[in-house]
């Protein structure tokens, strides 16, 4: 019997994360949410790039996001996202630390619990265009270009006969 071959794991990719890699939702946007990761032992805080469905690595942790939206910007400001958060060392299993909902406007309401690493959301991203704000509707003409600045008529001599004004 032949002594099985260790698994070779595919080399890290040499780009960062971006939001093509992403695994489109039913709608067909991809989506990626923006964390910080803070390392406790070393004060290190960095932004990690983790497209939806993607797993990255920070750390000893695994990160998984399954869903980020951002309200719209005329909505009170807020990012939610699903993560899963599993952490492991070479050699040892996967143990699931998080699962579950995070809010960018409340990071510590529910929160990742590790002693040397805390992430949070910041943003989200999506490769479908903003939406155009205040366009004006199609069937009005276009604004001018100059608009006439408006100034008060040149002050009139005082009538005949009017007494004159005393400080």
């Amino acid at each position: 019997m032949a002594a099985p071959q260790p698994q070779v794991l595919p080399p890290a990719p040499a780009r960062p994360p971006e939001v093509t890699d992403a695994v489109p939702d039913a709608k067909g946007v991809k989506r990626m949410v923006i964390l910080r990761g803070l390392d406790k032992i070393t004060g290190r805080a960095i932004d990690v790039a983790a497209p939806v469905g993607v797993p990255v690595k920070y750390g000893s942790l695994t990160i998984t996001a399954r869903y980020c939206y951002t309200v719209p910007p005329e909505e009170p400001p807020e990012t939610n996202a699903f993560l899963q958060i599993d952490d492991g060392r070479p050699g040892e299993p996967l143990k699931r630390m998080f699962s579950g909902w995070m809010f960018a406007s409340t990071p510590a309401l529910s929160a990742l619990e590790h002693p040397v690493y805390d992430v949070w959301v910041i943003t989200c991203r999506t490769d479908q265009p903003a939406p155009v704000e205040n366009a004006p509707p199609p069937d009005l003409p276009p604004p001018p270009g100059r608009v006439p600045e408006e100034r008060p008529p040149p002050a009139a001599a005082p009538p005949p006969g009017a007494a004159p004004l005393r400080p």
